[in-house]
């Protein structure tokens, strides 16, 4: 099967989409951008191939009784199997860097100390991807760095080596497995183990587990090949493509929110390090822009660090904000004294759900300002970006639109974030087949 992706490398995260020959999406795939694009790239084309094996699996097993059920299960299987693996390989690491002479006296110890937070974590793992069970990230470095941190401090009391010497280590080995991107053999083997897990869980609810594997090993053995590649994002330039691979991210938002919502003439993209105000014409193609300048003021970056400053996750902040009686005005959405005027606010005995609502309308007034200079909005209007899971950012959207440009349609897609690499893959076909 012919296929073509798109793949955005953010600041933050890396995005990749991978379609069929009728511009079907077969999957997506996302990612930490870390410090190796190289790598980053690969992971997430690799996770938009996993995600494109779902759906091969999906239409291969009908429209029979349960198939959602154990779609659902399988995917908490096949994400735990990939945990478990990771998990595996980054304690061999571990025990790898144990050979550095520095730890030679205290080695023994160590190494009973590392094995004590891998055990640990090992039998949390399961209920780390039990169903309903809240992760603050999918990605395994924050999940297992999150669990390393809080067992190593207790294992380090209880057993008496340096916390410092574990978190060295630890360190250390996260960067070697996170360079490191699984071969489809290891994928197709970690599937079947999901798929069999999966079973287990599902036991009585219907489902053949005969046709099941059959159908299993039918997406496993469809062939997708990379017929193109284009690269967009803020990091696009270190991609590893040629230089007729690569499509601006203007262009690439621009399509990419046409294919979501054909009606779209007015695109806003709040990304981790940018903002963009897009106008497109009836095909997707960009008839004018404006972005901000080089600051990162008032996008995902900002968001993050607001997030550090108040020790909660990003995924926290849009649901307190929501709880505010009032918003506050912010002076200033610079991430460089983000931190004093909130830590000024706290001290004035200001609550952190109304500074968050002012923060939150800040970032808006400003992406607004940038659309006005684009050519304002017209109806549609799509919000693309990670900051379109934001619920109290959309919130503050709406308002400012409905109180400047009136009754307007706004399209926010559940898939916003990867509205680029879905741009991206619509040029890699038209780049064959126009």
């Amino acid at each position: 099967m012919r296929t073509f992706i798109g793949i955005d490398l953010g600041s933050t995260t890396t995005k990749a989409v991978l379609l069929d020959e009728n511009l079907e999406v077969l999957g997506r795939g996302i990612t930490n951008s870390r410090s190796n694009y190289d790598v980053a790239a690969s992971v997430s084309k690799q996770e938009a191939k996993i995600g494109a094996r779902f759906t091969l699996f999906r239409q291969a097993l009908g429209s029979g009784g349960g198939v959602e059920l154990l779609l659902e299960v399988l995917e908490r299987n096949f994400r735990l199997e990939q945990f478990l693996s990771g998990l595996r390989q980054l304690e061999e690491t571990c025990e790898a860097y144990l050979e550095d002479p520095r730890f030679r006296d205290v080695k023994g110890a160590l190494r009973q100390a590392l094995s004590a937070v891998f055990r640990r974590i090992e039998e949390e793992a399961p209920g780390i991807y039990a169903p309903g069970a809240d992760r603050k990230s999918d990605f395994f470095r924050d999940i297992a760095g999150s669990r390393f941190m809080n067992l190593s401090e207790s294992v380090s009391r209880e057993s008496g080596v340096a916390f410092d010497a574990m978190l060295n280590i630890y360190d250390k080995s996260i960067i070697d497995i996170e360079s490191r991107v699984s071969s489809d053999e290891t994928v197709s083997r970690q599937l079947s183990n999901g798929l069999s897990r999966a079973l287990s869980e599902v036991k009585g609810a219907g489902i053949g587990e005969a046709g099941a594997r059959a159908a299993l090993a039918k997406a496993l053995e469809c062939g997708l090949e990379e017929t193109y590649v284009v690269g967009t994002g803020y990091g696009r330039v270190r991609l590893p493509f040629p230089k007729e691979h690569i499509r601006s991210e203007i262009l690439c938002h621009g399509l990419g929110a046409h294919m979501m919502f054909p009606g779209t003439r007015t695109v806003l993209d709040i990304g981790g390090q940018d903002t963009k105000g897009i106008q497109v014409d009836g095909n997707g193609i960009v008839t004018n822009f404006q972005m901000n300048d080089r600051c990162a003021a008032g996008c995902g970056r900002y968001l993050g660090y607001i997030a550090d400053e108040m020790k909660i996750g990003l995924h926290e902040l849009g649901p307190m904000a929501m709880k505010a009686t009032r918003s506050l005005r912010i002076n200033s959405t610079c991430t460089v004294f983000a931190g004093a005027e909130l830590r000024d606010r706290l001290a004035l005995g200001e609550s952190r759900a109304d500074i968050l609502a002012g923060l939150h309308r800040a970032i808006i007034l400003r992406a607004m300002s940038i659309i006005s200079r684009s050519g304002g909005v017209t109806d549609q209007f799509t919000f693309t970006g990670g900051v379109a899971k934001n619920e109290a950012a959309v919130n503050e959207l709406r308002k400012l639109v409905r109180e400047n440009y009136g009754d307007v349609t706004i399209n926010i897609s559940p898939e916003s974030i990867y509205t680029g690499a879905l741009g991206g893959a619509s040029f890699a076909r038209r780049a064959v087949l126009a």
